[in-house]
């Protein structure tokens, strides 16, 4: 099974329709070997500085740059489902190959890849 992702709904239910996977179910169409769902938008997004450290709520030039060794991600509550779906979709054992359909770009890069990881 093929999983696809999309950035956007709209995208997800247009490449569905090519790829005949016309089963609506909650967050994905299936069918014809594939699986499409979509991101929303940021699914995952950049903590904000001061999770890293307190001191960096108020900003102050002399603490840029800010470059943590490690990066910490955030997902909106509001998104939370849609993620948990597609992490979900990802980890089924039929699924053995997952298609980049974001937008092409840095932008729609970062939102798979931040998803995917």
């Amino acid at each position: 099974m093929k999983l696809v992702l999309a950035e956007k709904p709209s995208v997800a239910k247009t490449l569905s329709a090519v790829l005949n996977a016309n089963k609506r179910e909650d967050g994905f169409f299936i069918g014809g070997g594939y699986i499409v769902t979509w991101a929303v938008g940021h699914l995952v997004e950049f903590a904000r500085a001061d999770e890293y450290d307190p001191k960096f709520a108020k900003w102050r030039y002399a603490d840029l740059p800010i470059i943590p060794k490690e990066w910490k991600y955030n997902v909106a509550k509001d998104k939370k489902k849609q993620l948990k779906i597609i992490s979900d979709l990802m980890n089924r054992a039929d699924v053995n190959t997952v298609i980049c359909a974001t937008d092409d770009g840095r932008e729609g890069e970062l939102i798979f890849r931040l998803i995917y990881e």
